[in-house]
């Protein structure tokens, strides 16, 4: 009991081996004040600085678009994506790790039970035959002194972190991919709506062009460049109907549906392009579940170490048994049949062939790599915000240029095609300008399909709506419920 007691007592006191962890350092520039990118839009009056509480889950960054129709499709995606289900499920397996490494801070008991007949000869020759039975209670227990189990502990629960951050980042993606297919669909229902008063359109000149020619003003050529003018008008807006339907069908998909079961009717381009907060390079940290995740890697991999260190020192086992032993039923509790024992043993590796070294060694360059990766996975990250802050700074600029395009080409259409009626230009000149009108628009439609995108991934890279405060708030709850 002594022995137990001291044991005990040892194990509470102990201190884990291992390095304790220390984040690992950032690259350069992280702790900036502000963006590089994005300074007109920082100062247009539509942009401002975000603070960390603005990263809420009940606020859907989605919603900012103004579409319903998309609201209910990310809320039913969040709840059917087999990429979440698969990520959910990876966390519960990292929870359940966490508790199997707690496991062996307690001891383990088990019984035996047992029952034997059997007959035996004596010396003179006689027989006897006689019952035997036996039970037994066993303990065991390897109290932690060196903190193996601590570190072992402190490393699943880092992983079962890092599995959440997992969670979330499956559930970011899903919805930025939902809400950017979404958001193309429209735009190839804006294109075809293009396509089909372009269609309209050049119709009624081919019909122009046909009369002219019976009447003998124009020649044969014109009439086929009419036509060549719209067949590949109508090539093209059947390629914009093949894309409206694969974006249907990765929609489809993204809800956990198989696409000939889902279908969305055509619709106006009527989202609307939010103005989204972003935070501070710190609090980018903090924001972005991928970052948090290989940060919570990184301390699992240190808590590694420990563990590959505490194989240096010996293991003190504590056992206890206890039971009754006799001939029949009846004498199970009688005092001579009752039998225990106590033990301790304290077992250790002398020579190992440099196993422990190589193992240490090895945990080592696993937190080397864990920590450089986390410092690839921040540097992404600011050039992701970077990169979109960016694009949609400059995508604004080139899209009120491209508008002026756009306004001056559908001039150009309507004077060079009344000139035409008039007899005072070729046909040439109408299709140029009906040519260039339809680039332009499309041109249009394409940069708006881009900031769209830009957006989308400016709001996936700073994170959503998350904050790895979560992490720590779901570990607290974990550790309150047990």
């Amino acid at each position: 009991m002594r022995i137990l007691c001291l044991a005990l007592l040892v194990s509470l006191t102990a201190c884990a081996v291992g390095p304790d962890y220390r984040r690992p350092a950032l690259p350069e520039g992280a702790a900036a004040p502000a963006f590089k990118e994005g300074d007109s839009l920082k100062t247009s009056g539509g942009w401002k600085t975000a603070t960390p509480a603005s990263a809420d889950t009940a606020l859907p960054w989605w919603a900012a678009f103004g579409d319903p129709r998309l609201d209910a499709l990310v809320a039913e995606a969040v709840s059917a994506n087999q990429d979440i289900r698969i990520a959910e499920a990876q966390y519960r397996e990292a929870q359940a790790l966490v508790q199997n490494a707690q496991s062996a801070w307690y001891p383990t008991v088990g019984v035996d039970a047992s029952v034997s007949r059997a007959r035996s000869k004596t010396a003179t020759g006689s027989t006897t035959l006689g019952n035997a039975h036996a039970w037994s209670l066993q303990a065991g227990w390897e109290p932690d002194l060196w903190g193996r189990v601590r570190r072992a502990v402190e490393g699943a629960s880092d992983s079962a972190e890092a599995s959440e951050a997992d969670l979330a980042a499956a559930r970011l993606a899903v919805q930025a991919e939902l809400a950017n297919d979404y958001i193309q669909l429209r735009v190839a229902d804006a294109q075809q709506k293009l396509y089909d008063r372009t269609l309209e359109a050049y119709r009624k000149s081919l019909q122009i062009t046909q009369s002219q020619y019976r009447a003998g003003v124009v020649t044969r050529s014109d009439v086929e460049l009419a036509n060549t003018t719209l067949q590949a008008a109508q090539a093209q807006a059947i390629d914009t109907v093949l894309t409206r339907r694969q974006l249907e069908h990765a929609i489809a998909v993204l809800l956990g549906k198989t696409p000939s079961s889902f279908s969305l009717p055509p619709d106006d381009l009527a989202l609307k392009l939010p103005q989204v907060p972003v935070g501070l390079p710190s609090e980018l940290l903090e924001r972005r579940p991928d970052i948090a995740g290989a940060e919570r890697r990184a301390a699992a991999a240190n808590a590694g170490i420990g563990v590959a260190q505490a194989a240096y020192y010996p293991t003190l086992s504590l056992t206890a048994g206890g039971g009754f032993s006799g001939a029949g039923l009846g004498r199970w509790l009688a005092a001579p049949d009752k039998v225990w024992a106590l033990g301790a043993a304290l077992a250790g590796t002398l020579l190992d062939g440099g196993l422990r070294s190589a193992q240490v060694a090895q945990a080592r360059a696993v937190f080397d790599a864990s920590a450089a990766q986390y410092r690839k996975t921040v540097l992404a990250g600011f050039q992701e915000v970077e990169d979109n802050l960016a694009a949609l700074e400059l995508l604004a600029q080139e899209r009120d240029a491209q508008d002026q395009a756009v306004t001056s080409a559908r001039a150009a259409e309507r004077v060079s095609l009344s000139q035409y009626r008039a007899g005072t230009t070729t046909y040439l000149s109408v299709v140029t300008a009906q040519a260039l009108a339809l680039t332009n628009e499309r041109t249009a439609l394409q940069l708006e399909s881009r900031q769209f995108a830009a957006s989308v991934a400016l709001v996936k890279a700073v994170g959503g709506g998350w904050n790895a405060s979560q992490l720590q708030a779901s570990a607290n709850t974990a550790s309150a419920g047990k």
